[in-house]
């Protein structure tokens, strides 16, 4: 489970990146987080995961707090972003084999672990492969099978999608949902539409740092009073970018 409770994080300017945000996300649900880009998403999304302090608020990992137990809450989350660069000289093998004994996992487990993995992402045959020489759709599979090797209950995605191609893209998608459907808790950041309405079993639009409205897609529909989810998306902008003009009605 994910509890975020009133979160902020502002810089030296005195702008809130992320403006008292607070959200749960359920085991077994996966919550998709919905913005345009600069709106927070990958600030937030680096707190929820350890890698940011909050300037003030609470995020809670399975019960652990950020604040005091990031060693202990990495056990239990995966997280995975676009930023993150895999040695260009590695192997998909060497990574994978790297890595399990960093989560002490035993040689049976990685084994299994690692067989099922690249199977399921058709990494396979290019497991002895240069990273260097891997396309980014097959480099953002691997970061995946990677970020999920000690199988942890909660798992944090920044924009996994981002510039794969159709069938990369299904790959993923079609993974996240397996995760969800296995009892896994997902919490996922994107600004594609497409993906968080045919992923997500609840949407939070953030825009500038704050969470506008969380729901089903057909419950944002409804509140906005608009007849499809990427128009009511468009009319909570409007009425809250604060640059945007006021929504017509």
């Amino acid at each position: 489970m994910i509890d975020v409770i009133n979160v902020t994080k502002a810089y030296k300017s005195n702008i809130n990146v992320v403006n008292d945000v607070s959200f749960t996300v359920s085991p077994g649900e996966m919550l998709g987080l919905l913005g345009p880009n600069g709106a927070g998403k990958t600030t937030l999304m680096q707190m929820v995961s350890t890698l940011l302090k909050p300037s003030s608020g609470r995020i809670l990992i399975s019960g652990l707090d950020t604040a005091t137990d990031d060693l202990e809450i990495k056990k239990h989350m995966g997280f995975l972003t676009t930023e993150v660069k895999l040695d260009p000289d590695s192997t998909p093998n060497r990574l994978f084999d790297y890595f399990s004994r960093l989560y002490q996992i035993d040689k049976k487990t990685a084994a299994m672990r690692k067989t099922e993995s690249f199977e399921r992402f058709g990494i396979l045959p290019f497991a002895d492969k240069k990273i260097s020489q891997l396309s980014t759709g097959m480099r953002q599979k691997i970061s995946i099978s990677i970020s999920l090797i000690h199988n942890p209950e909660v798992v944090i995605f920044d924009e996994p999608t981002n510039g794969l191609d159709i069938l990369s893209s299904h790959q993923v998608q079609s993974y996240l949902k397996f995760l969800r459907d296995t009892d896994h808790t997902v919490l996922l950041s994107t600004h594609i539409f497409s993906v968080a309405e045919s992923l997500c079993d609840r949407i939070a639009i953030i825009i500038d740092g704050k969470i506008v409205a969380t729901g089903r897609t057909d419950e944002l529909i409804r509140m906005t009073d608009t007849s499809s989810f990427e128009d009511a998306f468009l009319k909570l902008y409007s009425m809250h970018h604060h640059e945007a003009a006021p929504a017509k009605e």
